[in-house]
C-alpha cells in the first residue's frame, strides 16, 4: 500500500512541474530531469500490461523535451491533468 503512495506522489510532483511550464515559473532543470527520470523509470511498469504507464513515458519525453523546445500548452496541460489525477487516485 505504501508504494502506491510512493508512486502517486512520482504523478503529483511531475504534474507540479507541468503546471510551472504552464504558467511561466521556470523549474529547475534538475527538477524537470529527476521528475523525467521517475516517470521514466515508472513508465517501465507497461511491460507488466499496464496501459497508464504509456502516459508516464510520454510525459518523460515531453519534460526532457521541454527544457529545450516550447511545448503547445494544450499538451503540457493534457497531462498535467491526467497525471494529477493518477496521483490522488492513488492516495485514496
Amino acid at each position: 500500500m505504501l508504494i502506491l503512495r510512493i508512486l502517486g506522489a512520482i504523478d503529483l510532483i511531475a504534474a507540479s512541474t507541468f503546471l510551472m511550464l504552464i504558467f511561466g515559473i521556470s523549474p529547475f532543470t534538475q527538477l524537470i530531469l529527476f521528475s523525467a527520470g521517475l516517470l521514466f523509470l515508472k513508465g517501465m511498469f507497461i511491460i507488466t500490461g499496464d496501459l497508464l504507464s504509456a502516459i508516464d513515458i510520454i510525459a518523460s519525453l515531453t519534460l526532457i523535451v521541454a527544457i529545450f523546445f516550447t511545448i503547445p500548452s494544450f499538451l503540457i496541460w493534457s497531462l498535467a491533468l491526467i497525471l494529477t489525477a493518477k496521483g490522488f487516485v492513488s492516495f485514496i
